[in-house]
């Protein structure tokens, strides 16, 4: 099982440093205390970025604080598009609002860069291809540029190896499809899935001790008022085989989904939650926690699935540690993303080993046929129950949808089975 190549171009530490301002405000066209900056980050045939830009000080060493921009990650086809020639990236620097008012921008132009990369010579390794202070510059009306450069820049852009292992589901997951591992345009089985519906299921099969650490938070009693369990959506189950028919990982619902009180959506006071699990090895439990996924259904201008996934240590679910947090739109669906490098950013930390790119998922809109691609980054992967275990977590991620839909809804009938025997064992 070899990875796919790809390639992850990272632009960061990025600080805008103006100078002082010879008028008072509002005469002075720039204040550095007072003006909002920002950048759009343009790689010449790749979608645009945004970021904010913080102000430095007329230091010439390296600003104290710096941000960094989402980075852009090159697929196989993207590399063969772009390789044969040095790629353009232009950083143009903008003060005023991001966004539109009545259709017009609200920010003005303070100027732009250029910095240029060779993506055929960072196939080979790691490479730095810019770090320091660039002069901004404008354009004229006439296209030529201004000879006065007076705002500079601090940047670091950054070209290295980013393989991935990729793998698609041939179906939906509640239909037990097989997962294929994508190689250009080969398409190989590597997993097959089996879905279950039980709604008297008890959690039969994870660990004696696993409920005594928290039992409140981290299992919910699935006995009930014989009148909601009309409207709990509990007991399903994706077990990932591998192609000699072992099981090596497993998504398991553990806290059911269940409307809040007087409403037909799962909230986020009260949302449901998976176990991610992998095998114990010669243990009777048969199971161990790797994880735990929360998710819900969020209420505001955009209609959204919000999420958060845990990691656990060895000592089991007290010791878990947030590595996923977000929001993606129910009506058009997303990407599911664990980023160790945006973790950071976002004070969210990692135990995960490795750097960078973690996995992503695709995860269709509610009502729509979903076939979830699911890519893993090699660092994170030893063996195939490690990419099992992202298998199962994306499954979750994707019946989530459907677990969060409102409850005035019908939810299809593979998801609606009431008897079935579940794969634990």
């Amino acid at each position: 099982m070899d990875p796919s190549p790809l390639l992850r171009l990272t632009i960061h530490s990025l600080a805008l440093k103006l100078p002082s301002p010879t008028k008072p405000p509002p005469l002075s066209a720039i204040h550095p205390q007072t003006t909002p900056c920002f950048c759009t980050i343009h790689p010449n045939s790749l979608p645009s970025q945004t970021t904010i830009l913080p102000l430095s000080s007329n230091s010439p060493r390296a600003p104290e604080t710096t941000t960094s921009a989402p980075a852009f990650h090159l697929d196989s086809a993207a590399l063969r598009r772009l390789s044969a020639k040095p790629l353009p990236i232009t950083i143009s620097v903008y003060n005023g609002r991001m966004g539109r008012t009545c259709g017009l921008s609200a920010a003005k132009l303070v100027g732009r860069v250029v910095v240029t990369v060779d993506l055929s010579s960072a196939l080979c390794g790691p490479m730095t291809f810019h770090t320091g202070w660039l002069k901004l510059t404008k354009n004229s009306r006439h296209g030529g540029a201004e000879s006065k450069a007076w705002a500079r820049l601090h940047v670091v852009v950054r070209c290295e190896p980013d393989p991935r292992f990729v793998f698609q589901f041939g179906g939906e997951p509640e239909c037990s499809p097989v997962v294929f591992q994508i190689q250009g345009n080969i398409r190989q089985p590597v997993f097959s899935c089996k879905f279950s519906c039980d709604r008297n299921y008890r959690s039969r099969s994870l660990p004696s001790d696993f409920n005594s650490n928290n039992p409140r938070r981290w299992r919910r009693s699935l006995t009930g008022d014989r009148e909601r369990q009309s409207k709990d959506r509990k007991g399903w189950m994706v077990t990932i085989h591998d192609l000699s028919g072992s099981p090596v990982a497993a998504a398991s619902m553990i806290t059911p989904f269940v409307p809040s009180p007087g409403s037909d959506r799962v909230s986020r006071s009260n949302p449901g939650a998976w176990l991610i699990l992998r095998p114990n090895g010669a243990s009777v439990s048969g199971w161990k926690p790797w994880g735990r996924l929360e998710a819900w259904r969020e209420r505001g201008p955009v209609d959204g699935l919000g999420y958060k996934v845990e990691l656990f240590s060895q000592n089991g679910p007290a010791n878990g540690i947030a590595i996923a947090e977000g929001t993606m739109s129910v009506k058009k669906g997303g990407q599911f993303c664990i980023d160790y490098k945006v973790m950071k950013d976002s004070g969210l930390g990692s135990r995960l080993p490795g750097d960078g790119f973690v996995m992503s998922s695709s995860v269709d809109g509610e009502g729509k046929v979903s076939k979830p691609v699911v890519q893993v980054g090699a660092h994170h992967v030893k063996c195939m129950p490690d990419a099992a275990l992202f298998i199962a977590l994306s499954a979750a991620i994707d019946l989530s949808m459907d677990a969060c839909s409102l409850f005035s809804h019908k939810l299809r009938k593979e998801l609606c089975h009431h008897a079935q025997d579940s794969s634990f064992s």
